[in-house]
């Protein structure tokens, strides 16, 4: 039993640690290029549009669906090392 909670343990902080660069991810993405670095991205082009305003109406986006995916295959990942994934 001792080897389960062991594995259970390690699976869980593996996926705690995922979730957390997932949400770090998220945080710089929405919060900073959209809010906080908006003003300094805009002296950039993309499109013909300030790279701040990109982000904030679009470029953001791009990125959350980009990490759906992304957190999906890791996801998988993880559960294929930890042998808890649905075959």
């Amino acid at each position: 039993m001792e080897h389960h909670d062991h594995d259970a343990h390690a699976y869980w902080r593996a996926t705690k640690g995922l979730l957390i660069k997932v949400l770090i991810v998220w945080a710089v993405v929405s919060y900073g290029a959209g809010i906080f670095f908006a003003e300094w991205l805009n002296q950039f082009q993309i499109g013909g549009y300030p790279v701040g305003f990109w982000f904030a109406q679009q470029g953001s986006i791009y990125v959350f669906i980009f990490l759906i995916f992304w957190y999906r295959k890791k996801m998988n990942d993880i559960d294929r090392q930890f042998d808890v994934d649905e075959k």
